[in-house]
């Protein structure tokens, strides 16, 4: 399943995503975290130097690559250069699964071990000196939706994006991605603004919309939270001993974690079950479909000089044994490696 981490700049958003890949993570599920945020810290909260974080490899840099291994031998896609971020799949198309090597995890992921466990991070990238003054925040993210599009994701997978702050997110078809997108608030004005604003771009998407109170220091927190999203309101975190000394390069054991935030974790991971269990794979494709036609329209077509509508496969439908590219030649440059791995068990935490 997908999951999406937002908030306002300063909220916690990628403090509470990191500590929720963890927990899978401790979990033995599998893991792939992407950092989709101009301001590149999840890999820092994950346990990175700064050399180590600096040495991600940025998904933007390789999309060349992600187009021509994703194209497949789909016939509706003439070339690589013809594929914009919502390019949808269809058949012919290479399909990403969690649990499998491929050429883009190769070039863009690093695999992290938490606590013994391996996960898979992916980063958007962060500005380079030539970007400043020419190239805006989405112009990074597109191969992060362009890889969402194309990937196919099981009830016991996870995929953890740590998006960027505000409602920038709803300048592209991304957020319908997500089975369940976490809203990070702290107990202030400020802290909701964001929320009602996701709330009301949200509700014609039917996204499963929860959110984690952060920073909270009292039962008059709580209430305030309670006061202002209702029942969207799903935990809330305080205080913690064990985020501190992570924030300080000094994280502990994962199980060290306070007993109260390793069971709030395990409701987000609870929500965000239930609401792939419920997922509609069709509605997901035609929403999918429904956003690239309109990036066709409004920039797309101009920029490929093809009409991107024929992109679209009408007989097509994503979803859980959905048939990838076979029998053509690997691209140029692109090595295949498809050798998957079997689940691992899942088991839910206990007190400390």
């Amino acid at each position: 399943m997908k999951i999406a981490f937002v908030g306002k700049g300063g909220s916690g958003k990628t403090t509470l995503s990191s500590l929720f890949i963890r927990h899978l993570a401790a979990n033995e599920a599998p893991v792939i975290a992407v950092d989709a945020d101009i301001n590149q810290h999840l890999g820092a909260a994950l346990g990175l130097d700064e050399r180590e974080a600096a040495e991600l490899p940025a998904l933007g840099a390789h999309l060349p690559l992600i187009k021509e291994y994703l194209r497949g031998s789909n016939p509706r896609i003439v070339s690589a250069d013809t594929m914009i971020k919502t390019t949808p799949p269809g058949r012919g198309s290479r399909l990403l699964r969690v649990c499998e090597d491929n050429p883009v995890y190769a070039a863009c992921a690093r695999t992290l071990m938490l606590d013994g466990q391996p996960v898979r991070l992916m980063a958007t990238g962060p500005f380079t000196e030539a970007d400043l003054g020419v190239a805006c925040y989405h112009s990074k993210v597109g191969a992060v939706e362009l890889c969402l599009n194309h990937l196919v994701d099981g009830p016991d997978e996870y995929v953890v994006v740590d998006m960027t702050a505000g409602s920038d997110s709803f300048a592209s078809g991304m957020f319908t991605r997500f089975d369940m997108t976490f809203l990070v608030a702290e107990p202030t004005r400020k802290g909701v603004s964001v929320y009602r604003q996701y709330k009301e771009y949200a509700r014609d998407f039917g996204i499963s919309l929860k959110v984690i109170g952060n920073k909270v220091q009292g039962p008059e927190d709580i209430e305030f939270l309670q006061d202002e999203v209702g029942e969207d309101l799903l935990v809330t975190f305080g205080h913690s001993d064990w985020v501190r000394a992570m924030e300080k390069g000094r994280a502990a054991a994962f199980e060290l974690l306070e007993a109260t935030n390793r069971f709030a974790l395990q409701s987000l991971q609870d929500a965000a079950d239930d609401s792939y269990a419920h997922r509609d794979w069709e509605r997901y494709t035609d929403q999918m479909v429904r956003f690239h036609l309109k990036n066709a329209e409004s920039w797309g077509n101009a920029k490929t000089g093809v009409d991107l509508a024929e992109q679209v496969d009408p007989d097509f439908v994503l979803r859980e044994g959905a048939e990838t590219h076979e029998g053509a030649e690997t691209p140029e440059g692109v090595e295949a490696l498809v050798s998957p791995r079997p689940h691992p068990h899942r088991t839910a935490p206990q007190p400390a």
